[in-house]
């Protein structure tokens, strides 16, 4: 059982996906280093894990994020600003960056200079 208010730093973060996949583990750090009021996009994330046609699989790997909050996978967008997924999980994302700064617009994150990690 993870006891997520143990986890305090980057070798907390690696020392508790030991169980995910290489690939899985350097998509969460990767995202985990995302500050708050910033954001960054699938490709994005891809590209910083030197694997920049996985995409879907960087989606796919932060869909099974287990350890939100403390990997911030909400801070992470399609290249166009949209929140991808269900509805709800959707809304819930879209909520959390405006609260934590980031414009919307027209129902997407304004991906800009300012907030792009």
């Amino acid at each position: 059982m993870l006891y997520l208010n143990l986890i305090k730093t980057e070798q907390d973060v690696i020392e508790a996906l030991k169980h995910k996949t290489q690939f899985e583990r350097d998509v969460l750090v990767a995202t985990y280093r995302i500050p708050k009021g910033k954001l960054s996009t699938y490709k994005r994330i891809a590209m910083k894990i030197g694997r920049p046609k996985a995409y879907r699989a960087v989606a796919n790997a932060l869909h099974k994020n287990p350890l939100w909050p403390i990997i911030p996978c909400h801070r992470v967008v399609s290249s166009d600003g949209s929140f991808s997924g269900p509805k709800k999980g959707a809304n819930a994302r879209r909520n959390s960056l405006e609260k934590e700064g980031i414009p919307i617009i027209d129902g997407k994150a304004k991906i800009t200079s300012q907030t792009l990690f």
